[in-house]
């Protein structure tokens, strides 16, 4: 599922998606991914309560393991508070 955004990851350096959160769920996975002609939105349920940036450091968690990047690669860079979320992924250089 993830494979052409990880492809995009190494040719640019940086990939930059959208992510619906979904906190408090049991595990944390992606759920789909939506797209229409404009933008792609990851459908993710997050395994973490959404207090004290729990539900975000479980986010950025996740994301670090899937696209196999150190945690400080991964910012959370508009959405903090919602649930609607703008994330940067930088390749380890």
């Amino acid at each position: 599922m993830l494979s052409k955004y990880k492809e995009k990851l190494n040719k640019a350096g940086e990939l930059y998606i959208k992510i619906k959160a979904m906190p408090g769920a049991c595990q944390t996975k992606i759920k789909r991914i939506l797209s229409n002609e404009n933008e792609e939105i990851f459908k993710i349920d997050i395994a973490g309560v959404p207090e004290n940036g729990r539900a975000n450091q479980e986010l950025i968690r996740f994301l670090a393991a899937e696209f196999a990047v150190l945690k400080k690669n991964v910012k959370i860079v508009s959405g903090l508070a919602s649930k609607i979320k703008i994330v940067k992924i930088t390749d380890n250089l």
